[in-house]
């Protein structure tokens, strides 16, 4: 889930922009140095959008820069259990598929992916059933579920989210468009 959230940080402003310690300057330090980040309380760090206040710089003994405090917003990504969420497929290995939700990418375990039994296909890049021709591959839209999440702030490439799409309304988008239409015929 995307949240707007307020957060305070400490910010090193180096010599050379001493008498540039403004809000746009703040904001830039600390666009470098949380977007992208992992954060066990907040989540991922989309983007710092606008800094509220900047405190008094203080001085380390051996350090060159200016450290301040800001009180900032900031767009943050923080996947919650039991979400359902649209993604994309971004890659497919023999164990499953990896789905890209906001600006992270879930493991949808082979498992979970349907009641059917889907072989993965390398040369096409897909995991395949042999019942119903169904496929899943890179760029295909799927709807699923969070179920597992394990965030690592240091590692954030380790962090891992485990998704479902075994459930009534999960699944390829294609899938649920068609067992739509099929009902629909059907006059259910």
């Amino acid at each position: 889930m995307y949240k707007r959230v307020r957060l305070k940080d400490t910010v090193e402003v180096p010599p050379r922009n001493l008498a540039d310690v403004t809000e746009a300057r703040v904001r830039a330090l600390l666009q470098d140095k949380l977007e992208g980040r992992m954060d066990e309380d907040v989540g991922s760090v989309v983007s710092v959008v606008e800094v509220h206040e900047i405190g008094d710089g203080a001085v380390l003994p051996n350090r060159p820069g200016v450290y301040y405090e800001a009180e900032f917003d900031a767009i943050t990504y923080d996947p919650d259990m039991q979400e359902v969420v649209d993604g994309t497929v971004v890659e497919v290995v023999e164990f499953g598929a990896f789905v890209g939700i906001g600006p992270i990418d879930g493991l949808l375990h082979v498992s979970q992916i349907s009641n059917e039994y889907l072989a993965y296909d390398g040369e096409n890049q897909q995991l395949a059933s042999g019942e119903s021709n169904k496929t899943l591959g890179v760029d295909d839209a799927v709807r699923v579920r969070i179920v597992t999440k394990s965030i690592d702030e240091r590692n954030p490439r380790d962090s891992k989210i485990g998704l479902t799409a075994k459930q009534p309304g999960l699944g390829k988008h294609q899938w649920l468009a068609e067992e739509y239409e099929e009902r629909t015929e059907e006059g259910v």
